[in-house]
């Protein structure tokens, strides 16, 4: 499963916030189980929120960019693509002759 992106935690966590206020102020209610209905009603919908968000345009599932590389991207481990093999090291040169 990929990590959540920064957008989805930031709407995940302000839906959460907000549809709880909204449910607590619109019910009035008083006793305890009523708060704890209406604070795992806000979790889940805001697990749908954050869960429905769409990915990024600019990157493919289950790949991340390489580091130091912005254009390229590798597989993520374990997601069934073979890495590529790194390339051979260049043999040393030698100074004197």
């Amino acid at each position: 499963m990929p990590r959540p992106t920064a957008a989805q935690l930031a709407y995940g966590s302000a839906t959460i916030i907000c549809s709880t206020l909204a449910m607590l102020l619109l019910s009035g209610t008083t006793t305890g189980v009523g708060a704890a209905l209406i604070g795992v009603a806000a979790l889940a919908l805001g697990l749908l929120v954050a869960v429905t968000l769409p990915l990024p345009r600019g990157r493919a599932r289950g790949t991340r960019p390489v580091a130091g590389d912005a254009g390229s991207t590798r597989p993520v481990a374990g997601s069934g693509a073979p890495a590529p093999a790194p390339a051979p090291a260049p043999a040393p040169h030698s100074v004197r002759r």
